[in-house]
């Protein structure tokens, strides 16, 4: 299993002022109704990530209005609680991905931080 660096809330509450890096939930969209999203996120569920992560640049900009990252850019991943970023960003390096993170605690952390 490859090892994964941990991001924290600070980072994550820092991402509107880095824009060069990438915040993907891997939730699926109805959890996304339920809690509402982390600013900045774009939603790729984990079953549909490597397919997205392989889009063209063209395709992954006309579909998440972001950059395709390229594989130094950083990506963090988040979830509810973190297991399923796991999976993802392990995906993510198996695709080529070198500068990985996973938000540990993920929505559940950021909503308790967030008084949410």
């Amino acid at each position: 299993m490859a090892s994964v660096n941990i991001a924290e809330y600070d980072e994550i509450k820092a991402l509107p002022d880095h824009p060069e890096k990438l915040l993907i939930d891997v939730r699926e969209p109805n959890e996304l109704k339920e809690t509402g999203q982390i600013p900045t996120s774009i939603n790729i569920p984990l079953g549909q990530l490597e397919d997205e992560l392989k889009l063209s640049d063209s395709e992954f900009q006309a579909k998440y209005q972001r950059n395709k990252p390229n594989p130094s850019d950083e990506l963090i991943f988040h979830c509810k609680l973190g297991g399923r970023a796991q999976k993802a960003a392990e995906a993510a390096i198996g695709l080529g991905f070198t500068n990985v993170k996973n938000y540990k605690g993920s929505w559940t952390d950021w909503a308790q931080k967030e008084n949410l």
